[in-house]
């Protein structure tokens, strides 16, 4: 599970975070953001024997709507706890979404290739071929709309708010706050601290 992975990817590395990223997106889940489902999950599972490792430096990031917003919003989550922006970036998903992150995302916030690594689950076999079709479509969408702040995945990131949280964002980062307004088809223009 991705759980299981982030945690064994942070175990190898006694300077990384491991940030849980997601919303309270889903009305029939209840107020309860994604990234503390996933906390919880780690938690009782003993955090897959590295709770005295890893326990202390996984964090939740409880706003993202969308992939996008998981890879930014932690990010400016990072920045927040720790008072500087990442070295390096992992993240970890599915294996079929990888050239949505490691590409287009990545490319959206100027990221740089050298620094960004994807570990990549694999989606059960029943659930695959629903999974690639679905992938091919929103991949599609966000070549188009890199920052997903337009269209169809802007009316899809608003159902996926069905508690009107407010976005505390770029509050924590205020030297990407262009970046967060930035709504363009192309990448963003302006000065980001990675990518010197």
């Amino acid at each position: 599970t991705h759980i299981h992975e982030g945690i064994e990817v942070v175990a190898r590395d006694d300077s990384a975070l491991l940030l849980f990223s997601g919303g309270e997106t889903r009305r029939d889940a209840g107020p309860r953001s994604e990234a503390q489902s996933y906390w919880a999950v780690a938690d009782s599972k003993g955090w897959f024997g590295k709770e005295e490792s890893v326990k202390w430096r996984a964090l939740t990031e409880e706003h993202a709507r969308d992939s996008f917003e998981n890879l930014l919003f932690s990010v400016c989550r990072f920045r927040e706890l720790t008072g500087t922006y990442p070295q390096n970036i992992t993240v970890v998903s599915y294996d079929f979404k990888e050239n949505r992150f490691a590409h287009l995302h990545r490319s959206a916030i100027s990221f740089p290739e050298s620094r960004f690594f994807y570990a990549g689950t694999p989606a059960t076999s029943n659930a695959k071929a629903a999974a690639l079709k679905g992938e091919e479509l929103v991949r599609t969408q966000f070549q188009v709309d890199p920052y997903g702040c337009r269209g169809s995945l802007y009316h899809k990131k608003l159902k996926r708010d069905p508690f009107h949280r407010s976005i505390p964002y770029p509050d924590g980062c205020p030297e990407i706050e262009g970046l967060f307004r930035y709504c363009g088809p192309t990448p963003y223009p302006g000065a980001l601290p990675w990518a010197q």
